[in-house]
């Protein structure tokens, strides 16, 4: 029986996808016992059950970067989440400050299965981003736009925006991120996720006559008019989660007359006429904390990722909690880190042999930092 010392070669994964579940957690327990503090694996909210169990920590995207690289202990991530929050991993856990705390040892950051990506970030390649950037030069001066990019998104854009005298947001500080962009400059270009910006700038009182959305398929100046671009406040990068734009209006109004006093909780990447109506809007941790400190018997319809809702559903069982769409709606791409990749490469680490390696590139790791920190200093 293959053991942790004595895993199957980085190459044959296969093997591991005959295990029972009950298997592979052993044999995962095994090899995070022998790395101790050395070792973090990482579980986003959206993860399946059984990986949240086998997490050393569990949160959102940017939540869980910053606490796995302030560890100090801490000399092997193993992200369960998609592609982009790897990298972000990456990025925090080797920023120059931290190699030298460790005398220039790295963390060695792994995702499980490198096809675990975001459709919301592959909406806006970085190739695609720079040929906005110069078609809206024609036009406006981009030295008035502020190119601020969502969490959710490639290194190479979080480096586009430190370049470029911009900024990260989350779905939390959205607002505040906007707000700290708009006292430097008359413009903001907001990708990749229209719905998030949109939601954002409505609450501000920017209209939707002041917000075009650039198509980068289309070659002329993103779909607009020269016109379009020049009354612009934010300009929308036509992106969105495939998981979040599921959900509809008429969701809404089915659940409200059948149960009047139920409450529709949704994250602001769901289309404006979804969080319009909505009784409460916010980011995956404010979704958590609004059922966290709900009264028994609260009636919630949630209008996020399927796992999360059933996670919550069964932690909250004093609270009646059911999923906003009718449709099943699950983010397919973090589905795919099941416990056999994760075992596959834990025990790959512990052979020396570590698979799917996120290792950002130093330039990038750079101008991604300065974002990032513009960020942070946001209040």
């Amino acid at each position: 029986m293959s053991t942790a010392l004595d895993p199957v070669p980085a190459c044959e994964l296969a093997p591991y996808k005959s295990l029972e579940n009950e298997e592979l957690a052993r044999r995962i327990n095994a090899v995070r016992e022998s790395f101790g503090s050395r070792l973090l694996i990482l579980g986003h909210h959206y993860q399946q059950d059984e990986v949240i169990a086998l997490s050393d920590l569990r949160g959102d995207s940017y939540q869980l970067s910053q606490m796995a690289a302030s560890s100090s202990d801490c000399r092997y991530i193993v992200f369960c989440g998609v592609h982009f929050m790897a990298e972000t991993a990456d990025i925090l856990a080797n920023r120059p400050e931290k190699l030298a705390e460790r005398g220039g040892e790295r963390v060695t950051v792994v995702l499980p299965d490198m096809a675990a990506g975001c459709s919301m970030a592959d909406m806006a390649a970085i190739e695609q981003v720079e040929a906005a950037w110069e078609d809206l030069g024609e036009v406006i001066d981009t030295d008035e736009v502020t190119p601020v990019t969502y969490i959710n998104s490639a290194a190479s854009l979080k480096a586009f925006c430190g370049r470029h005298g911009g900024i990260v947001c989350t779905s939390s500080n959205a607002a505040a991120v906007l707000q700290w962009a708009f006292k430097r400059t008359r413009r903001v270009l907001f990708f990749p996720d229209q719905h998030l910006g949109r939601n954002t700038a409505l609450k501000m009182g920017i209209t939707n006559d002041q917000m075009p959305v650039w198509n980068p398929h289309e070659e002329e100046f993103g779909g607009n008019t020269e016109e379009d671009l020049q009354a612009s406040k934010v300009i929308l990068w036509q992106g969105h989660c495939s998981v979040h734009q599921m959900f509809r209006p008429e969701h809404v109004h089915q659940l409200r007359a059948k149960t009047p006093e139920i409450k529709i909780l949704v994250h602001p990447e769901c289309p404006q006429e979804v969080n319009d109506i909505a009784d409460l809007s916010g980011s995956t941790g404010y979704i958590i904390k609004q059922v966290e400190a709900a009264p028994v018997g609260t009636k919630w319809a949630i209008g996020t990722e399927l796992h999360l809702v059933n996670r919550l559903k069964a932690e909250h069982p004093d609270q009646e909690i059911q999923f906003l769409s009718p449709v099943i709606c699950m983010c397919a791409t973090m589905y795919r880190i099941d416990l056999a990749h994760l075992c596959w490469s834990l025990e790959n680490l512990a052979a020396g042999t570590p698979v799917n390696v996120i290792d950002v590139d130093d330039e990038i790791s750079k101008w991604s930092l300065i974002a990032l920190a513009r960020m942070l200093e946001v209040k």
